[in-house]
């Protein structure tokens, strides 16, 4: 049976966008830090103020997106050894958002954890929180941190700082050209 929150109902969104961020992200992790926090967060307060109200709707449906194929790689790749998902991505994820309590306050880490099981078993993590009402701006920092969490769980595993983003950017332009 089909759940209206299955991933062929959601937009997809601006994955460019949502990527480019995750990818200015993990770079500024990976790479000596150039930029303080502070300039950090004005640039990307920049950026989604020049995407507009529509703009920054397509990036959350694009982020959505990106957590959604993340969680379909994980998946695949635990379930190959035998193992799920949700247990072995969700509770290490929730541990790290508990630590970073400037960027994801304790609240909304119930949020980005079913954001997690939603993708996971297979439904669009966007239509899963859309039905709780609109994204609020509390959340838009975890969003961000959970996509972030996840590309950095998946680079782990591929031993490859970039296996995440390429992945990803592969799938666009398969698409693209099919």
């Amino acid at each position: 049976m089909s759940s209206p929150c299955g991933p062929e109902h959601a937009p997809a969104g601006d994955v460019g966008a949502a990527l480019m961020m995750i990818d200015s992200r993990l770079k500024a992790i990976y790479d000596d830090k150039t930029r303080t926090d502070a300039e950090e967060q004005a640039l990307t307060d920049q950026f989604a103020a020049s995407l507009g109200p529509t703009g920054v709707d397509d990036m959350l449906d694009g982020a959505c997106t990106v957590i959604y194929m993340f969680m379909q790689w994980l998946r695949m790749a635990y379930e190959d050894h035998g193992k799920d998902v949700v247990e072995c991505v969700v509770p290490n994820l929730v541990a790290t958002m508990r630590r970073m309590p400037r960027s994801v306050r304790p609240e909304v880490i119930p949020t980005m954890a079913g954001l997690l099981v939603a993708a996971g078993t297979g439904l669009s993590p966007g239509l899963w929180r859309k039905q709780y009402g609109y994204w609020t701006k509390d959340e838009m920092n975890p969003l961000e941190a959970t996509a972030l969490l996840l590309a950095e769980h998946i680079n782990r595993l591929a031993d490859d700082r970039d296996f995440a983003t390429r992945m990803i950017t592969e799938a666009l332009f398969s698409v693209e050209e099919g």
